[in-house]
């Protein structure tokens, strides 16, 4: 049975309003179905372990997918939101793959954990895929700053600078998730198109760019996997 470690932003203030973020509900429950219906075992984790806040907007009936239906019958996955692990509970050695969720809440915690970025060191070491979707690629960015030679030149992608426009957040958030990605030597991608799926695999490295994206970046994971 395959394990896959999926971990979750604790972090829900935005700048500058009273509005709030967290994790956005789609990026999880889609990849978390993926992984269950291929038969894999999931464990989830967060910063602050406990239940990651949720940002509101991601439960507004727009946003809301055939996954977060499920969700909401889903006992099991529930009692596991409410109660991630900490980071610090949590090994590389006990998976085979690890999935960041994004949400605006990766830009204010998971970017700057030290304990998450040295995770995604030890997965890339043992040769172990690493997959993040939206805003959960901003945790690559602590691992490049511990160990820059493993990710220059590695090409990702993540929630665009036009879609923070679209999205109407790019006053509430500390900096661009695109522009820090190139800043820190990895060359970006987009889709065409703001807002459409769209895939990144280089390597062991696996990143997609929005919430439509989450399933797909989970695909991808799992074809890896297989």
């Amino acid at each position: 049975m395959k394990k896959v470690l999926m971990i979750l932003t604790s972090h829900k203030e935005l700048e500058n309003t009273d509005s709030t973020t967290g994790l956005w509900i789609g990026e999880f429950t889609d990849p978390y179905y993926e992984f269950i219906d291929k038969g894999y075992q999931v464990t989830l984790a967060s910063p602050k372990g406990g239940k990651p806040p949720i940002d509101p907007m991601s439960a507004m009936t727009e946003n809301i997918t055939s996954s977060n239906r499920r969700f909401q019958d889903d006992v099991m996955a529930q009692d596991a939101l409410n109660h991630t692990h900490k980071l610090e509970e949590v090994a590389a050695a006990d998976f085979d793959a690890v999935f960041y969720p994004g949400g605006h809440g990766p830009l204010f915690d998971l970017a700057y954990n030290e304990k998450s970025g040295q995770l995604i060191i030890d997965f890339l070491q043992s040769g172990k895929p690493v997959a993040a979707v939206c805003h959960g690629p901003a945790a690559l960015l602590k691992a490049v700053e511990m160990d820059p030679s493993m990710f220059t030149g590695k090409n990702v992608t993540g929630f665009s600078n036009m879609e923070e426009k679209l999205a109407m957040r790019a006053n509430n958030i500390p900096y661009q998730l695109e522009d820090r990605l190139k800043e820190t030597g990895f060359i970006y991608h987009t889709a065409l198109l703001p807002l459409g799926p769209h895939v990144e695999t280089d390597g062991l490295l696996i990143t997609g760019q929005n919430p439509l994206s989450a399933g797909p970046t989970a695909e991808a994971l799992i074809k890896h996997l297989q």
